[in-house]
């Protein structure tokens, strides 16, 4: 497909809001990142005012080079070691947030790959604000159980990795990570701690066909992966995959109709959908129905 794709109507962004610009504000001045700007998604003003973010630590550089992904690939900082007790004062002068996401770049070469800094990070912010929910986007950390466990022993609500695609278009992932290994991940998750809810996502538009998507889905809940979510790729850069099909809203509803039949607790299944979407819904969701079951 050519570069020159007419994007179609239902694919508009809505305009930021006061509150947008106050967390923008808040989040500059604390030297922070998010995805939400890194990754540039469409959601940022819609999700920052409804009181949930997505926070990037370890940096704005990633140590791969997926062929999808807006952040840009080089060699890292050195880790900030006041990044923890920052982020939990800016979230906490964010005082409209009860809900925030914490997602990461890779950091290959750290000897952890970045395993202790997330796990600071969620320390900090829960000893800061004890009533907040957190939910953690992860990398694969090249599957080691030792570092997934690290993260899942600062208890965190929410776990997620995502596959990103279906299994035989891995090849647009960095060569490091796989969809066996990102299972795996998942896997352990719930191996090492069953109370955390795990989640993980996919990007439509890529030349899938609709059994491989769904396929992908009961991969996922053959695992007792709770949450997923299914959202439009969009190109972010020239130099990146071309996206081969804008996917109609039909079919997200579609494959959202399917993941509710193979028995996921939330879905969340649209073109402007990103794995942090409704984060904060998606949770209180499959808490009231683990209650209930």
């Amino acid at each position: 497909m050519q570069s020159t794709m007419i994007k179609p109507p239902w694919l508009k962004i809505k305009p930021p809001t006061n509150q947008f610009h106050t967390v923008k504000s808040i989040i500059k001045s604390n030297n922070l990142h998010t995805v939400c700007q890194e990754a540039h998604c469409p959601n940022t003003s819609e999700c920052w005012s409804a009181g949930t973010a997505t926070f990037m630590i370890m940096g704005d550089t990633c140590t791969r080079g997926c062929r999808f992904c807006a952040v840009k690939t080089g060699l890292p900082n050195i880790l900030d070691k006041n990044e923890p007790k920052n982020l939990a004062k800016a979230i906490s002068d964010m005082k409209q947030f009860k809900y925030i996401v914490l997602t990461s770049v890779d950091r290959d070469d750290l000897t952890d790959q970045g395993a202790n800094h997330f796990a600071e990070c969620i320390r900090e912010i829960k000893n800061k604000i004890p009533n907040i929910k957190i939910e953690v986007l992860i990398p694969d950390f090249q599957g080691n159980l030792e570092l997934i466990k690290i993260v899942a022993n600062a208890n965190p609500d929410v776990i997620g990795h995502n596959i990103e695609t279906i299994k035989r278009l891995q090849n647009i992932r960095d060569k490091r990570a796989n969809y066996k290994q990102s299972l795996q991940v998942l896997v352990n998750v719930k191996k090492l701690n069953k109370k955390i809810f795990t989640k993980s996502s996919l990007m439509l538009g890529l030349g899938e066909t609709d059994n491989e998507v769904i396929d992908s889905m009961k991969d996922l809940k053959k695992i007792d992966v709770d949450i997923v979510t299914l959202g439009q790729y969009l190109k972010p850069k020239n130099r990146k995959l071309e996206v081969h099909e804008f996917i109609h809203p039909e079919k997200f509803k579609y494959f959202e109709e399917q993941a509710y039949r193979l028995g996921f607790m939330y879905c969340a299944s649209g073109p402007y959908v990103r794995s942090s979407y409704k984060a904060s819904e998606a949770f209180m969701i499959n808490k009231i129905n683990k209650k209930n079951t």
